[in-house]
């Protein structure tokens, strides 16, 4: 009876480690966090509760800012927000009450002397603000109002009119200067309106002094023409937010970049700069990742405010794969990402450790040949390499490097100023990247050899349970050398496979995916050989010599 209770009770301690490591292996996987990614349910909760893209294009159009309350409103359209209908009604509305103000964008206090914006020459839509101001009748009136302005900001701008030494654009006091002559009174004008950010603010009037000093636009030149870009596309109000929101001129290089090589995608870009509080941030992102980024973006912009923010605020892609989540979870998710990815993988050990832990329960249940520690180094080392992949799998951005953004800033020809042409898309960069194929290559590599190994467990358990002498079983063992071997002959094989398919292009080539077969063949023959088959020989010669020693022990008091 005693030797038949540990025998009833091991299979219930099994199947509690089973059912355990199963249970944290789910609970592991549900939860919503990326290390270099982001989750579609992460922000929807997030966006949950936050003003859409169309609440903001009605406060928009409750200020009078018809201009900007249109570029919203295309992109309501586009990631088809329910209140689109509603907002188009209020800006038709709005633009029939003020007609001659659609031009502009809105009404402005310091424009309005100077250009009449009530009458705007019989314009009814949106006219970009540099088809005003490049009329030699309008500039000659911003000079005048300029030159008396007290703001040192302004007075230093206009000082570069002066300034002989440029490379894109002809000298605004030669003939043909008209360009530049009309981008320095917008900027001019833009600094004195406050329609610039103050540290954008700071960062112009430095520019300005120091190519005043130096007789030399040098790097406010490439200012000049970035915001010719974006002045020959905005009306006065839709330029005056987005540098409300533009921290530095880089920023507005990057718009300005954005502007020519996607000018269709210009309302959502726009829409996220106004929604985010940051035109930084989201020239920043799409800046890294390129057409992907603006899908993303796209998809945060439908969820709300908040999706944007946050999705901005940790500057990583969005993950497709949205496992199913508890609400708890999102949350937790949402406020502590760090600690919940802890948790996360913490999870993926822990669970892999009570699988195998369970295994060991199983397959070693009444045998203690291998000591009482042994199952739970063999767990450990097979739960680490499990739990790896498990990150490798869940983590699809980790190895696989972002593809190279088509919105990269790229050098602009001099005097090219005129061209409405979007330059040439640069050419692809090449990444190295890891494709589902690989992982898939390398999960069904490390599945086979933990079948190898456990095939090798079996093998041990079976000699160990059978009722014959010590060294009987001890040449079992060396019999079965070749099995134990197996590893190495399984992982060799898998790599010859995996070059003989990268050849064929049915997987992509990457020598990770065919040496790691190798790698996991020799990490199982070790651990076989090492942690099993050595120390149960062991065991075996001790008790094949005790046995030995016994009849020449009893013999001796018998004489």
């Amino acid at each position: 009876m005693s030797d038949r209770a540990p025998k009833a009770q091991t299979p219930l301690s099994a199947f509690a480690w089973l059912g355990a490591g199963a249970g944290l292996l789910l609970a592991a996987w549900s939860l919503p966090v990326n290390l270099k990614s982001i989750t579609p349910s992460l922000l929807r909760a997030a966006g949950a509760g936050t003003p859409s893209v169309a609440q903001l294009g009605r406060q928009l159009v409750q200020s009078e800012k018809i201009g900007p309350a249109a570029l919203v409103l295309a992109a309501a359209e586009a990631v088809r927000d329910p209140g689109a209908a509603a907002l188009q009604t209020e800006l038709t509305q709005l633009a029939a009450h003020q007609p001659g103000m659609a031009a502009w964008g809105g009404w402005d206090p310091f424009l309005d002397p100077l250009f009449n914006l009530h009458g705007s020459a019989g314009r009814t839509t949106s006219t970009p603000v540099l088809t005003f101001f490049i009329a030699e009748k309008a500039m000659q009136s911003l000079r005048t109002y300029l030159a008396a302005s007290r703001s040192l900001g302004v007075q230093a701008v206009l000082r570069t009119r002066d300034v002989a030494e440029t490379g894109r654009f002809v000298p605004a006091t030669r003939p043909g200067g008209q360009p530049l002559d009309a981008v320095i009174l917008l900027t001019a004008m833009l600094y004195q309106g406050e329609h610039l950010s103050p540290s954008l603010q700071r960062e112009v009037r430095t520019l300005a002094e120091t190519a005043t000093q130096q007789k030399a636009l040098g790097e406010l030149e490439a200012f000049y023409f970035d915001l010719l870009s974006l002045g020959k596309r905005l009306d006065w109000v839709q330029l005056g937010e987005l540098l409300r929101h533009t921290d530095d001129t880089k920023t507005v290089g990057e718009y300005a970049q954005l502007a020519r090589v996607t000018p269709d995608e210009l309302p959502t870009i726009y829409t996220a700069a106004l929604f985010s509080e940051s035109a930084d941030r989201v020239a920043t992102y799409l800046m890294q990742y390129g057409t992907a980024g603006l899908s993303d973006l796209r998809f945060a912009l439908g969820l709300g405010q908040g999706a944007v923010r946050q999705l901005l605020l940790r500057q990583v892609p969005l993950n497709r794969t949205d496992n199913p989540a508890l609400g708890v979870a999102v949350e937790f998710g949402l406020l502590h990402p760090r600690l919940a990815l802890i948790v996360k993988w913490l999870g993926f050990l822990a669970g892999a450790f009570g699988l195998f832990r369970g295994l060991d329960r199983a397959l070693f249940a009444g045998h203690s040949e291998f000591g009482p520690a042994l199952p739970h180094v063999k767990s450990g080392v097979l739960a680490l390499l499990v739990a790896g992949l498990l990150v490798l799998a869940t983590e699809p951005f980790l190895l696989r490097a972002a593809p190279a953004s088509e919105f990269k800033v790229r050098l602009v020809l001099p005097a090219l100023f005129t061209s409405s042409e979007p330059p040439p898309p640069a050419a692809a960069q090449t990444t190295h990247a890891m494709d589902s194929t690989t992982l898939l290559s390398i999960g069904l590599f490390a599945c086979l050899q933990v079948g190898m190994y456990l095939i090798c467990l079996m093998k041990i358990r079976e000699v160990a349970g059978s009722a014959l002498h010590p060294l009987v079983k001890l040449k079992l063992m060396e019999n079965e050398e070749n099995l134990f071997d197996g590893g190495l002959y399984l992982g060799i094989g898998g790599t010859a496979t995996a070059l003989v398919l990268q050849v064929l292009g049915i997987i992509q080539p990457n020598l990770l995916a065919a040496y790691s077969s190798n790698l996991f063949g020799i990490t199982c023959v070790a651990l076989v050989k090492i942690r099993h088959v050595r120390p149960y020989k062991r065991t075996l010669i001790l008790e094949s010599q005790a046995r030995a020693d016994m009849p020449a022990a009893v013999a001796r008091p018998a004489s």
